[in-house]
């Protein structure tokens, strides 16, 4: 973990339980989803379906789609949402359109 990240400070916040690919994460209730999944260390959040190159947050504001992740069925952007308890996250699978 990068110790220079500014999406440490929220380090001090309850921590809920969350389900990224099937691995068990802790991460700061109510934080930015993309932010808390950045600050342990999740670095691919999707493939592109066209060549398959790895995705990652890039503008964290809504614009990009390269957060893109399945939340409980659905796929959204992690950049707009909150971490909440019970989350099960999934990479979107390669050729799905946006819903």
């Amino acid at each position: 973990m990068n110790p220079a990240s500014p999406f440490l400070e929220t380090e001090d916040a309850p921590r809920v339980d969350v389900s990224f690919d099937g691995a068990s994460l802790s991460l700061p209730d109510g934080a930015n989803l993309a932010a808390a999944l950045l600050a342990v260390g999740v670095e691919v959040f999707r493939h592109t379906p066209v060549s398959g190159a790895p995705r990652a947050p890039f503008c964290m504001m809504g614009a990009c789609f390269d957060c893109l992740v399945e939340v409980d069925g659905v796929t959204r952007q992690a950049c707009m949402m909150e971490v909440s308890e019970g989350l099960v996250l999934t990479r979107p699978q390669a050729g799905e359109a946006w819903e």
